[in-house]
């Protein structure tokens, strides 16, 4: 048995090289049969009230197809522009996308800049539960101001691979950009716009996407020099928005956002001004917490009650509970904590949200409830959007979220082979070498009070870093969270501060 054991191991030893060469060749045969689609583009005629400005416009729901390097068609992005009518070669466009990675622009689109929004609770305190959900006309669209690019990486909305591609190279830092690049690049061009004022706008990864994108665009090979960037709950630096053990800096950077929290939910700052309140956090987190942490273990018991009294003052947890954290407190667990007595958990892309779990005793939420509570009147309407407003006729599902985009992308900022040390992604550089080669180049950085993913400390901390130049950086505040727009109050505040920075006149809001 032992020798045919053997027998039988080798011959399929032997045999394996075979069926690989065979399966190999077979998938590529595959691959360079497989027929490239022609691209669809839906055109349809609209006309709506923008900015107290009535505003005839067509847009273009359609596909724009890349190559690869041997100039074959490789990738299909979808995207939707809205185009004024008789707009001339220097009408201002916008080129908008959302992040993830692997989210669709149908946020930014139906959320906040596109000319239908979608309503769902602003106060947080209700989910959009079951169709039918509302979609009504949006008069504070810019569209008055800029024509209008949405556009959707591959793997999301209708955007995919085609031909000899894979949407796996397109799942990276370099996939990403090329791809994107090249669409605003065969854009303008169509349009006749490369004297045109350009913008762009992006949010969470998005922003990240942003700064490597103008960066590309500005020192690459094409030369495109934009405007303006809109950075939405910016992620430039993934090391102040991780919250995971041993990332000493995580700590600093939440904690404000901590204290927002805790104050609008009546834990912590009670009969105290919401802005004395978080200037008192950014000082104790800036010049307090942060030293503590360094010094670890060697803090003195006197220091220590003093750190742990402050984190209670400033989150309004038990002092029990801050001790056993070891003065550390990761934010999945506040999530969960702050309210656990009342049995809800908050949300994680808005903290005002809040989630009634059936696991009471859980470290963390099982989901986020922000997240939940909002995206299915989204992926929804957008549906019922493109099939009734904009007649698009698709052959498949349009993807407003990718998980395998997601879990499959490449945080690898060097090409394959060459050697890389894992590191927190960071594209504050590349924002500093665009602006730097570009002093036409402005930025506004819009933050929400609640964003418990991307917290405004770390935008502050972020941009006062890497020599990004401070006279051209507008720094905004906004009473929501992640999506600020969900809140009515902060979706006027927002599309003011976005009409005032288009327009050269927005004011710096950042604390002293």
């Amino acid at each position: 048995m032992k020798l045919r054991a053997l027998f039988m191991a080798a011959l399929m030893a032997m045999a394996a090289p075979a069926f690989a060469e065979t399966d190999s060749a077979e998938t590529a045969k595959e691959t360079e049969a497989r027929p490239v689609p022609e691209p669809v583009m839906f055109v349809t005629q609209h006309s709506g009230t923008f900015g107290r400005q009535k505003v005839n416009y067509k847009v273009e729901a359609g596909e724009t197809q890349i190559r690869n390097d041997e100039g074959k068609p490789a990738a299909s992005l979808f995207t939707i522009s809205y185009i004024q009518e008789n707009a001339g070669p220097n009408r201002p466009v916008t080129f908008v996308f959302n992040g993830g990675p692997g989210s669709a622009s149908v946020w930014l689109h139906l959320g906040l800049l596109g000319p239908k929004r979608v309503v769902v609770a602003s106060d947080a305190d209700a989910d959009d539960g079951a169709a039918p959900y509302r979609m009504v006309d949006n008069p504070l669209s810019i569209l008055d101001q800029t024509d209008l690019v949405f556009i959707d990486p591959v793997g999301t909305g209708f955007s995919q691979a085609i031909g000899e591609g894979e949407n796996k190279d397109y799942w990276s830092e370099a996939g990403d950009k090329e791809s994107i690049a090249e669409v605003i690049r065969i854009w303008i061009t169509k349009h006749k716009r490369w004297n045109a004022p350009k913008y762009l706008i992006g949010e969470s990864f998005g922003t990240t996407r942003a700064a490597y994108l103008a960066n590309e665009l500005t020192v690459g090979d094409v030369d495109i020099a934009f405007n303006g960037i809109v950075l939405i709950s910016q992620a430039l630096d993934y090391e102040g928005s991780t919250s995971v053990h041993d990332n000493v800096y995580s700590y600093v950077t939440y904690l404000p956002s901590m204290a927002a929290v805790a104050q609008y939910h009546g834990r912590a700052g009670q009969g105290i001004p919401q802005a004395d309140f978080l200037a008192e956090a950014r000082a104790f987190a800036r010049d307090e917490y942060g030293p503590a942490l360094w010094k670890g273990d060697r803090l003195s018991p006197e220091e220590r009650a003093y750190i742990r009294d402050k984190l209670v003052y400033f989150t309004g947890l038990d002092p029990q509970y801050i001790e056993t954290s070891n003065l550390r407190i990761l934010m999945h667990r506040f999530q969960k904590e702050l309210l656990r007595d009342e049995g809800v958990a908050l949300g994680r892309l808005d903290g005002r949200y809040l989630g009634d779990e059936a696991d009471d005793i859980a470290e963390g939420p099982e989901d986020d409830v922000a997240s939940y509570a909002v995206s299915s009147a989204y992926s929804a309407l957008m549906n019922q959007y493109l099939a009734t407003d904009l007649g698009v006729e698709m052959d498949r599902p349009y993807m407003v979220s990718s998980p395998d985009a997601g879990e499959q992308w490449n945080f690898r900022d060097v090409p394959e082979g060459q050697y890389w040390e894992p590191h927190y992604v960071n594209a504050g550089r590349k924002l500093t070498t665009a602006m730097r080669h570009n002093t036409g180049l402005n930025v506004m950085v819009a933050s929400g009070y609640y964003d418990l993913i991307c917290p405004f400390f770390d935008a502050e901390i972020t941009f006062a870093r890497y020599g990004i130049p401070q006279d051209r950086v507008d720094m905004t505040y906004y009473q929501g969270g992640h999506m600020m727009y969900l809140n009515e109050g902060a979706l006027d505040a927002l599309v003011k501060d976005i009409r005032s920075f288009y327009a050269g006149q927005l004011e710096d809001q950042r604390p002293d």
